[in-house]
């Protein structure tokens, strides 16, 4: 339930709306707009009883929510979320880019990748260290060596680090070393590590599963959300269906569809999705158009010599023609993003 004050409440009254939720043992968000004050009840609701809310003092309505997520839901907080990652903004609007090599493989590889991601405009480099992968024989990542080797390539070049982590322990190690923790397909509804980065306060890149709807998604993003992380940046990144021609297939529509049912930012990962480097320049113009917030794309200073998902991975030269195009769209969506540094 949530509880829309008055234009004109004062912040007395929210505070004593605030005082009797509390009291009863229900949590309390509340989301300040350009014109009214939002109280969202987080609880059992049935804990209020009898008592008339909407008599107090600065209430205009009660609205009780249909939906089964609260805190990722828009009629909990109407107005767009801006997740700021050490002042880059996700959800404003500047497109912001993410991009690197699938699996950090060594420090001649990052660092190259860092500098070639960052001249065309990227303001995070992705790199993984942390490899969850469908064969127990495959490269499965360098872990916490990876993870230092980021933060080599951070210092180097400023980027912002996004790196997925996929245990409680990782979290823990991760921590010390990326700006923003990402949240693979494979542990979208592993309820235990959501609820541990919950509780980090670390903004997080979170993906959708390959077969996880948009109703199970944004309920798995409350577990975060749930444990006070309101940092949350959505991403769609392919489902799985019956064609083959592509790795997955990108859902477009789920951008829209983000768009209306949430407040939260929304980006696209071309790579996963397509799974095959030549279609991830018209897939991610399709992102844009539709309104994503931004893309994570996959760029390796060699993609025949990567260790893990070669065929899906950009060279430099072919990221940065795909970023010198998204600065002419960009201009036409009324979107803004700068090609080079």
């Amino acid at each position: 339930m949530v509880i829309v004050m008055k234009t004109d409440s004062k912040e007395s009254d929210i505070q004593e709306v605030s005082k009797i939720i509390t009291s009863l043992g229900l949590g309390v968000h509340i989301s300040k707009g350009s014109e009214r004050s939002i109280i969202g009840v987080i609880g059992d609701k049935r804990k209020l009883g009898d008592i008339p809310l909407e008599l107090m003092p600065g209430v205009e309505k009660l609205v009780h929510i249909a939906e089964s997520y609260k805190l990722s839901g828009k009629t909990f907080k109407p107005e767009p979320s801006i997740v700021d990652v050490n002042g880059i903004k996700i959800g404003g609007k500047e497109l912001v880019v993410m991009a690197g090599p699938c699996a950090v493989e060594s420090q001649e590889q990052i660092l190259e990748a860092a500098h070639a991601v960052k001249k065309s405009g990227a303001q995070f480099l992705r790199g993984g260290a942390y490899k969850p992968r469908t064969s127990p024989y495959a490269f499965q990542g360098l872990e916490e060596e990876g993870l230092k080797l980021l933060a080599e390539a951070k210092k180097a070049t400023g980027l912002q680090i996004v790196s997925e982590v996929t245990s409680e322990k990782s979290v823990e190690i991760a921590d010390k070393y990326v700006d923003m923790f990402q949240v693979g397909a494979r542990n979208v509804q592993n309820f235990q590590l959501l609820r541990e980065i919950g509780r980090s306060k670390k903004p997080v890149l979170f993906k959708r599963g390959s077969a996880t709807t948009i109703d199970e998604w944004l309920n798995a993003a409350e577990y975060i959300m749930n444990e006070g992380n309101y940092n949350v940046v959505l991403c769609e990144r392919g489902i799985r269906t019956f064609e083959t021609a592509t790795r997955n297939t990108l859902d477009i529509s789920a951008v829209p569809v983000v768009k209306h049912l949430s407040h939260l930012p929304i980006i696209v990962d071309p790579s996963h999705a397509a799974g095959k480097s030549i279609y991830i320049n018209s897939l991610s113009k399709a992102a844009i158009a539709s309104g994503a917030d931004g893309l994570i794309v996959e760029v390796h200073p060699n993609p025949k010599c990567a260790l893990s998902d070669a065929a899906q991975q950009l060279s430099p030269d072919e990221f940065g023609s795909l970023c010198k195009d998204l600065s002419e769209i960009s201009k036409i969506l009324g979107r803004e993003f700068k090609y080079g540094t």
